[in-house]
């Protein structure tokens, strides 16, 4: 029997050999280790995210720059060619000629009227009562009558003079205009007014800038 064996046991519990076992403590150093770093990476990862929150709601000074430059350099909206051509080819008001015709029963009207077209620079051609086919018929506030190529042009500048008034070709080549006044014709609309439509009209529409 060794004498690792203690008294009154023997057969299977019987110890042999001449040395103790070692009962040792576990090593926590490595899982301690481990912990740390881990700790380490969670606050590096903590503190990275809050830099970006604050670049993100309050913009980094370089995002502001690069924003502001690109302010700085958007080009100034202008006018598409094909707007400015079309201001361009419209005729001005003294390169007009409106010949002035009265289908209401009201007398003086078309000479009122005339005249007035006259103090707004439009050249003056005949005036006086409607031909029969339109007299007493023209419902509204009138009719702008000639060529078809006056709805290129002369209607469009004419129209800011009267609100309301109807379009209507016929077969003549001359360049004049025919303003048939209808029966719910009172007046051209206020010089100021016809004035700032007709200088809308005749300014090119500014195409918006993409930056």
């Amino acid at each position: 029997m060794s004498m690792l064996t203690p008294p009154g046991m023997g057969g299977k519990y019987r110890i042999t050999g001449d040395k103790y076992p070692r009962m040792r403590r576990p090593r926590r150093r490595g899982r301690l280790l481990l912990a740390a770093v881990a700790a380490v990476v969670a606050l590096g990862l903590i503190g990275w995210g809050t830099i970006q929150l604050i670049d993100v709601f309050g913009g980094s000074d370089d995002a502001k720059k690069k924003t502001a430059a690109a302010k700085h350099d958007c080009p100034t909206p202008s006018a598409s060619p094909s707007t400015a051509t079309a201001a361009a080819a419209l005729p001005k008001p003294g390169q007009i000629t409106v010949n002035v015709y009265n289908a209401t029963p009201r007398g003086g009207l078309a000479k009122e009227t005339a005249d007035e077209l006259k103090k707004r620079g439009f050249a003056i051609g005949k005036v006086g009562n409607a031909p029969e086919e339109y007299d007493k018929k023209v419902t509204g506030n009138g009719i702008l009558l000639g060529a078809p190529g006056a709805t290129r042009g002369a209607f469009s500048v004419l129209g800011t003079q009267l609100k309301g008034a109807a379009q209507k070709v016929d077969g003549r080549t001359s360049p004049d205009v025919d303003l048939i006044l209808g029966s719910s014709f009172q007046a051209l609309d206020p010089a100021q007014q016809a004035s700032t439509a007709l200088a809308t009209l005749t300014k090119p529409a500014a195409q918006p800038a993409k930056c």
